[in-house]
């Protein structure tokens, strides 16, 4: 069985919108297993959720190759479609792993209360060194590490898998919220001393709450997949598609529907995902996070502008290059390698199948950057037919309306206030 509408069988979605609205002002986008970890400039579920309704109603595979914390992934889940992933972010791929995963409320609250037994009655020793955290004691207050070092302690010995990346996402917010730095941003920086004075984190307490919380999320997510005749199955990968899709990972031609999300721009001046998760996946023993933002697109230099198949994006470089060539080239290296990924994610949609990418148009030097015409032009190389751009307006932005973009006193201008989604058929 798979459901027939979204309002119906999982009512995510109590305002009435209609056909062409895209925004979804005050929806709920914390539903489902959804509401398990926060994470930077998330695809909210409704987006995710229409497109699939709109152009993937017979899909029975979908790709996301940028998959981030995995919203794509779980609004393919939970209509009964087969979903893989792909992020260079380990952080993102055990969010991704974890909202995905059909663990079982009984045994997710056996081990809540295992856990809560072992706060109030277990020991573990204190850490004082952790791989990938400099300076620990300039992150987390004393105190904090001790309680940190006892839910970790307790996590490690979970056999199970999918039980384990469960406690392990709600640790991770845990380890963030319990930690020295500003919360509110992305980025590192570290509360004023003023405010850490007065900082004195439940650790325990946030660490419950994300576990209870989580747990309702986790039992919406199974009374919709109980109804299947068969499990949708998810696979989370770290490949890089600039580089390649290997084909005993995703096959060409295997894919019904691709629902994306890719990068605005590169790390450097966008999203720095790495400094997001350099904590969190640090604690989490996870692999290199703190490298990540070098391995993102756009990340290699270039010494000329690159020579690509859209006039419009051709006509931007040079209008930014007129001012600040290097800046230029630099954006140049981001599209450079979108187009690259493009290519290799063309290869794995059947014909008739779909690709869906959810962009900015993010301003550089004053100049507006026509991601969405990009998107549709790299397509086009690759025997994809233009159907349709969507717009919707962004609601709740973690960024201001306006800023600097040269840093000159009294110099501003708008942010990305808006979203494109860009769909393309194989021919």
């Amino acid at each position: 069985m798979r459901p027939q509408t979204l309002q119906a069988d999982i009512n995510m979605n109590p305002v009435k919108v209609t056909e062409q609205d895209w925004t979804f002002i005050g929806a709920p986008t914390r539903q489902l297993t959804h509401c398990y970890h926060d994470y930077p400039a998330r695809m909210i579920p409704q987006v995710a959720g229409k497109i699939l309704d709109t152009f993937g109603r017979e899909a029975k595979q979908l790709f996301d190759p940028y998959c981030g914390s995995g919203t794509s992934l779980v609004e393919g889940v939970i209509r009964g479609i087969n979903v893989k992933g792909t992020d260079l972010n380990p952080l993102a791929r055990l969010m991704a792993k974890a909202k995905t995963s059909i663990n079982t409320i009984e045994s997710v609250d056996k081990a809540i209360v295992d856990i809560d037994h072992f706060i109030r009655h277990g020991k573990a020793p204190v850490v004082d060194h952790i791989e990938g955290i400099s300076r620990l004691h300039f992150w987390f207050k004393e105190a904090v590490v001790e309680k940190l070092s006892l839910l970790r302690t307790f996590i490690e010995k979970i056999e199970e898998e999918e039980l384990r990346w469960f406690f392990q996402v709600a640790f991770s917010e845990t380890v963030r919220e319990s930690s020295n730095t500003r919360n509110e941003e992305f980025k590192l920086y570290r509360y004023e001393e003023e405010r850490l004075e007065k900082f004195d984190p439940d650790v325990y307490g946030i660490m419950m709450a994300k576990l209870a919380r989580n747990r309702e999320g986790l039992k919406s997510f199974l009374s919709i997949v109980k109804n299947f005749n068969y499990k949708p199955v998810a696979h989370i990968y770290d490949f890089n598609t600039v580089h390649e899709v290997p084909a005993d990972k995703v096959a060409p031609e295997s894919i019904d529907i691709v629902v994306t999300s890719p990068p605005y721009g590169d790390s450097h001046t966008t999203v720095a995902y790495g400094q997001y998760s350099r904590l969190s996946a640090a604690w989490l023993g996870l692999p290199e996070a703190h490298k990540i933002d070098q391995k993102l697109m756009g990340s290699k230099k270039q010494k000329e502008l690159p020579d690509l198949p859209s006039e419009e994006l051709i006509e931007a470089l040079g209008k930014i290059a007129e001012t600040h060539y290097k800046r230029a080239l630099e954006v140049g290296a981001f599209y450079t390698d979108l187009y690259a990924s493009i290519n290799n994610v063309a290869k794995l949609v059947r014909s008739g199948g779909h690709a869906c990418y959810v962009v900015g148009n993010r301003k550089v030097k004053g100049v507006v950057l026509p991601t969405d015409i990009v998107v549709k032009n790299f397509f086009e190389q690759f025997d994809f037919i233009y159907v349709d751009t969507f717009h919707r307006g962004i609601p709740n932005k973690r960024m201001p309306s306006k800023n600097s973009p040269t840093n000159a006193p009294g110099t501003v201008d708008q942010t990305m206030t808006r979203e494109y989604i860009v769909v393309m058929r194989k021919s």
